[in-house]
C-alpha cells in the first residue's frame, strides 16, 4: 500500500495547545493556574494549620480524665499530665493530689495544646506514660551505704534535649554511676528516643525524679555526699586534681542553654571546669558529663 504523500508536514517544534476551565487558551507554563483558581474557594473553606498534630503514640499516651485517674491508682508511672485549663471537678482535684504525691508534673493548657498532642478524642486530658519506673533517691543512697559502696550520682539541672539525656545516661552507666537525679519539671521526657540513644542504659541505671533540686542537694550534703559542679566559670581546672573525687560524689551538670542555675552553684561544695585547647569555649553537655564521670572513675581506679 502506498503512503499518502499529500499530508502536510508538521513542524518538529510544534507545541500542544492547552486550555483552562473557561476554554481559554493558556501557555504551557500557566496551564495549572485555572485549576488552582478553581480550587481556591475550596481551599479557603478548609481550616489551615501551621503545624499538623503529630502522629499518635498510643502506647506512650493516655487520654481522658478517668483513664488517667485509674492509671494513677494502679501505680503506673506517668511522665507528665496535661489538663485543659479551667476544668475543675472532683476527678481533676484527685488527679492533682495523686500527681503531687508522686512528683508528676501537671500542666494546665489550652485546647490547642491538647489538639497538637493528639488527634484522638482526649476529652481535655492527656498523659504521657513513662517507659521506666522512677526510683526513690533516699532508698538508693541508704542501700549504697549499707552495701559498703561509694556513691556516684549524676544531677542534671534542666537537661531538656531527649537525645542528650539518652547519651548522658549511657555515659553514666558505662562509668559506674549509681543513679541519675532529674527535676520533676523542666527535664527531658524519657521516651523511646531517649531509650534508643541510651543504648538500653535507662533500663539499667536508676533515675530519681525530685520535686526540688535545692532540697535534694542539701539532703545529699547532709548524707555525706559532696556536690561537684561542672562549670566553665570555675577557677579550678579538672586536670589539676584539686578536688578529691574518690569519696561519695554527686556531679552536677547544667542545662544546654545557660548551664547550672546560680542557686545550685552557690550550694556546690566544689566547682571545676574542663580544660580546653580549642577556640570553642564550651562542650556539649553529654560530652562534658562523660569527661567528668571518667575523671571520677580514673581517680577511684588509681586509688584502688
Amino acid at each position: 500500500m502506498e503512503k499518502r504523500t499529500d499530508r502536510p508536514d508538521q513542524p518538529l517544534n510544534e507545541r500542544r495547545q492547552y486550555y483552562d476551565a473557561e476554554n481559554r487558551p493558556v501557555g504551557r507554563d500557566n496551564r495549572g493556574e485555572g485549576r488552582r483558581e478553581n480550587r481556591g474557594d475550596r481551599d479557603n473553606a478548609k481550616p489551615r494549620y501551621q503545624q499538623r498534630p503529630a502522629a499518635d503514640r498510643s502506647i506512650d499516651m493516655l487520654f481522658g480524665l478517668r483513664p488517667i485517674l485509674e492509671a494513677l491508682h494502679a501505680g503506673r508511672t506517668l511522665d507528665k499530665i496535661f489538663l485543659l485549663r479551667g476544668t475543675k471537678n472532683s476527678v481533676t482535684q484527685e488527679i492533682n493530689e495523686l500527681a503531687r504525691e508522686r512528683t508528676i508534673p501537671i500542666s494546665l493548657v489550652p485546647i490547642e495544646k491538647l489538639n497538637d498532642l493528639t488527634r484522638k478524642n482526649h476529652q481535655g486530658a492527656v498523659a504521657f506514660v513513662s517507659p521506666i519506673d522512677y526510683a526513690p533517691l533516699d532508698s538508693i543512697l541508704a542501700g549504697l551505704f549499707e552495701e559498703g559502696k561509694t556513691p556516684l550520682l549524676l544531677i542534671l539541672d534542666r537537661i531538656t534535649d531527649v537525645r542528650n539525656f539518652g547519651s548522658i545516661a549511657r555515659n553514666a552507666e558505662c562509668m559506674g554511676a549509681n543513679a541519675i537525679v532529674v527535676p520533676s519539671r523542666g527535664a527531658a521526657q524519657i521516651n523511646g528516643d531517649a531509650l534508643k540513644t541510651s543504648a538500653g542504659a535507662l533500663n539499667l541505671i536508676p533515675v530519681c525524679r525530685e520535686s526540688n533540686l535545692k532540697d535534694t542537694i542539701t539532703f545529699l550534703q547532709q548524707s555525706g555526699v559532696q556536690i561537684v559542679a561542672c562549670t566553665e566559670k570555675a577557677e579550678a581546672s579538672l586536670e589539676a586534681e584539686s578536688v578529691d573525687l574518690t569519696g561519695p560524689v554527686a556531679v552536677l551538670m547544667g542545662s544546654e542553654e545557660d548551664g547550672i542555675s546560680p542557686e545550685y552553684l552557690k550550694l556546690a561544695d566544689y566547682k571545676v571546669r574542663i580544660p580546653m585547647a580549642g577556640q570553642i569555649s564550651s562542650l556539649n553537655v553529654s560530652v562534658a558529663s562523660g569527661i567528668m564521670l571518667f575523671e571520677v572513675l580514673r581517680q577511684r581506679l588509681r586509688k584502688a
